[in-house]
């Protein structure tokens, strides 16, 4: 069930499950999408796992699926604070899980918010935009993948497909320069954060292991034979490691901790 809230003065659609789906669940995972993406692309795999054990929402973001832009550049910070302001709309706190952009998204919600956020699943994010192995030709308007979101954004947005390459542009600028957080940045995040990549990611093994190790709350999952696009591929295989994850202890009891046992264990 989708419907338009106001989230800083900006018309944002927001998706909430049915409370019959969730059953006695007192909890909400808030599902935040990729960039060049929408909802619609993560809920059909990710909500009917989730919604056995919790309230499922999500929303687009500006410029993004049912959304309207605005006249602003895309930046990870004004993306955090749409997230903020969904939480505070849905009377949070909430768990996050976010793919791509919105792992980005959640990362820095965590950061700035951690009164907001129980715990949090990032898929597929980097931390600095140096991260990244594709470049602009393998996502760009003419790829096979900007053509895909081009469909997928003509079928939603109230602005109309002749509003894209402004998109598009945006998403570009923003991708090129951000975001620029360091390791130091990642060790003042507390949240219990699961980090979750395909084996054959567009982001760099060694820049996930490095989110994951830098992170002192941290668990890590890579899956084999997936790309970018894991939540899509291995809907099951993903869906059943977050609910793991967020119904799990934490931190995790393990019969020979290594690296935890060196670690102080912050959690919720």
């Amino acid at each position: 069930m989708g419907a338009y809230v106001d989230i800083h003065g900006h018309p944002t659609w927001v998706h909430r499950s049915a409370d019959a789906a969730a059953g006695d669940a007192t909890e909400t995972v808030l599902v935040l999408h990729g960039g060049m993406s929408c909802s619609d692309d993560l809920l059909p795999s990710l909500e009917p796992p989730l919604s056995r054990a919790y309230h499922v929402a999500a929303f687009d973001r500006r410029g993004h699926g049912y959304t309207r832009d605005s006249d602003e550049p895309f930046h990870y910070a004004a993306m955090a604070e749409e997230v903020i302001g969904v939480i505070e709309h849905l009377g949070g706190p909430v768990h996050l899980v976010g793919w791509s952009d919105g792992g980005i998204a959640a990362l820095l919600t965590s950061r700035e918010r951690p009164d907001l956020v129980r715990r949090q699943v990032l898929i597929g994010a980097n931390f600095h935009h140096d991260g990244i192995v594709l470049t602009d030709d393998d996502l760009g308007a003419e790829s096979p993948i900007g053509q895909a979101a081009a469909r997928a954004y003509s079928l939603r947005s109230p602005d109309g497909i002749e509003h894209f390459p402004v998109v598009e542009a945006k998403f570009q600028q923003m991708a090129r320069t951000e975001p620029t957080l360091t390791v130091s940045d990642l060790e003042t995040v507390t949240t219990p954060t699961l980090v979750l990549a395909g084996d054959d990611d567009m982001v760099r093994l060694d820049h996930t292991t490095a989110l994951y190790q830098a992170l002192p709350a941290g668990q890590l999952a890579i899956l084999p034979g997936a790309s970018h696009a894991v939540p899509l591929e291995k809907p099951g295989l993903v869906g059943q490691l977050i609910l793991e994850f967020l119904t799990g202890p934490v931190p995790p009891q393990t019969a020979l901790p290594v690296r935890r046992a060196t670690l102080g264990h912050p959690g919720r």
